[in-house]
Parts: C-alpha cells; sequence; structure tokens
C-alpha cells in the first residue's frame, strides 16, 4: 500500500485517463464494427483505469478536486481521439465547452 501511495496523484489520474481512453477508443471501432473481443478489451480497460483512480482518491481524499481533474483529463482525451484518430467534427460550442471544462480544473486545483 505504501508504494501505491508514494506516487503522486496526479500520476495516478493520468494513468487512469489514458485507460479510460483506450476504452473509449475502443468504444468507437467496436460501434464501427462490433466484434466480442472489443467488448472484453472495453472491460479490461475501464476496470484497470478504476483501480488506477483509487489511490489517487485514497491519496487526495478530496473527490470535487480528484474527480473533476479525472473527469476533463478523460473529457480532453476523449475529444483529442474523436477529432485526432476518427476525423470528427467539434463545434464552436464544443471548442468553449472543453476550454471553460479545462479553466475549472485549473480553479479547483488552486483553491
Amino acid at each position: 500500500m505504501k508504494f501505491l501511495l508514494s506516487i503522486n496523484y496526479i500520476v495516478w489520474l493520468v494513468v487512469s485517463a489514458i485507460f479510460f481512453a483506450v476504452g473509449e477508443f475502443l468504444s468507437k471501432k467496436f460501434a464501427l464494427g462490433p466484434k466480442v473481443i472489443y467488448v472484453l478489451l472495453i472491460l479490461g480497460a475501464y476496470c484497470l483505469g478504476t483501480l488506477a483512480w483509487l489511490p489517487a482518491i485514497l491519496q487526495k481524499n478530496s473527490l470535487t478536486i480528484v474527480g473533476t481533474m479525472w473527469s476533463v483529463m478523460t473529457l480532453v482525451t476523449t475529444v483529442l481521439i474523436g477529432i485526432l484518430i476518427f476525423r470528427e467534427k467539434l463545434s464552436a460550442v464544443g471548442v468553449i465547452g472543453v476550454i471553460t471544462a479545462v479553466i475549472a480544473v485549473i480553479l479547483l486545483s488552486i483553491a
């Protein structure tokens, strides 16, 4: 347990967000061509993402800050996957929403 807590909570959040992003990527691949293997990989990615989340919340013990930071990290990675990999478009309102979310994390981190 000490090893898990020796790693900064932000590192755990990034790891968790990466696993979630992999799950999102695989979800889109599943939507484009449903296969059972995608379902298994999606479940694995989300499970590992949740396990990486646990040391972060244990270490920081602030759901408000950690939860918001994780949400924005996953939001940004999901948007980037959609735009860069799957060539999806983001509206002006969507861009404003992402920017506002990032500002929210910065403000919560300062508080």
